[in-house]
């Protein structure tokens, strides 16, 4: 396995303590405080390791604190309930003896029922688009040094935005972008790891949406963002390390506010996944 990859996928794994309480480690990716995906993952992770034979289908997440990444960081499950086709889990994120994040997630029995979904939004392949890197690095001159880490966030992964494609007259005020994903390597058979990948990835540039319709770029100095609350359906199941095609949208911007959804397509145009993110989106006013 491709070793940045590997790196991930050991980092979600947990120290499992007690029953209901598990440990995981953090680490310095180049922000003031443990990344969001970070967090979400595990903490799914210890959800689902008090589970069995029952899916994830919804998660509901709040950031409460920044997370310190020279620290470990407990994850304690309530098991809420385990009824005749779903379950339902409440994880506590702890840090230094606070909470600094919580989670609701609800697993189903896999059953047979209606079908629907929407078309995905019709884009180039992926092996018709340049990768991130390429995209990314006409930025990095602008960047300050820390946030030049930031890019180590995607190493796990091969990205390829379709807007890479497209013809630009300056800064792209479209509230929307697409771009397709899949892991660097292939993972393991194992549906529940697949999962927390995505959630890990699925907090790599959804607020950052709500910026494009004001031609803000995140690296400006001004600008303060965190997440606040994150939420994702799962409606099939998937692989991370197949092509997957992620449509982020700009929902709204107000009150030092943003609102971004995202709808996530397998290669076959089946709705695997959604996710919506709501964080600060502040300006700093200066006098």
């Amino acid at each position: 396995m491709q070793a940045m990859l590997a790196e991930l996928v050991a980092h979600l794994a947990l120290e499992r303590l007690e029953d209901n309480l598990f440990r995981g480690p953090s680490r310095d990716i180049g922000t003031p405080q443990v990344f969001g995906g970070q967090v979400l993952g595990q903490a799914l992770n210890a959800a689902q390791a008090t589970v069995e034979q029952r899916d994830v289908h919804s998660l509901h997440a709040y950031f409460l604190r920044r997370g310190d990444y020279n620290a470990p960081i407990i994850y304690e499950v309530d098991r809420s309930r385990d009824g005749g086709s779903f379950s339902a889990r409440r994880v506590v994120a702890i840090q230094h003896g606070h909470p600094i994040f919580t989670l609701a997630a609800s697993f189903q029995a896999r059953e047979q029922g209606l079908e629907f979904h929407p078309h995905p939004p019709p884009v180039p392949p992926p092996e018709q688009l340049a990768g991130v890197r390429e995209y990314e690095t006409r930025d990095l001159d602008r960047m300050p040094d820390k946030l030049r880490r930031l890019l180590k966030l995607s190493e796990p992964f091969d990205l390829r935005p379709v807007e890479s494609a497209r013809d630009h007259t300056g800064e792209d005020l479209a509230g929307c972008r697409q771009f397709w994903l899949r892991t660097a390597d292939r993972l393991p058979d194992d549906a529940g790891l697949h999962r927390s990948i995505l959630a890990y990835v699925s907090d790599y540039g959804l607020l950052t949406t709500t910026l494009q319709p004001h031609g803000i770029h995140f690296t400006d100095t001004d600008l303060q963002m965190a997440s606040i609350d994150h939420a994702m359906w799962f409606h099939r199941p998937f692989r991370a390390d197949d092509w997957l095609l992620c449509e982020y949208e700009a929902i709204s911007t107000s009150n030092a506010r943003g609102l971004a959804r995202g709808s996530i397509f397998q290669r076959d145009g089946r709705l695997v996944a959604t996710t919506i993110q709501e964080g600060l989106v502040r300006i700093r006013t200066h006098g």
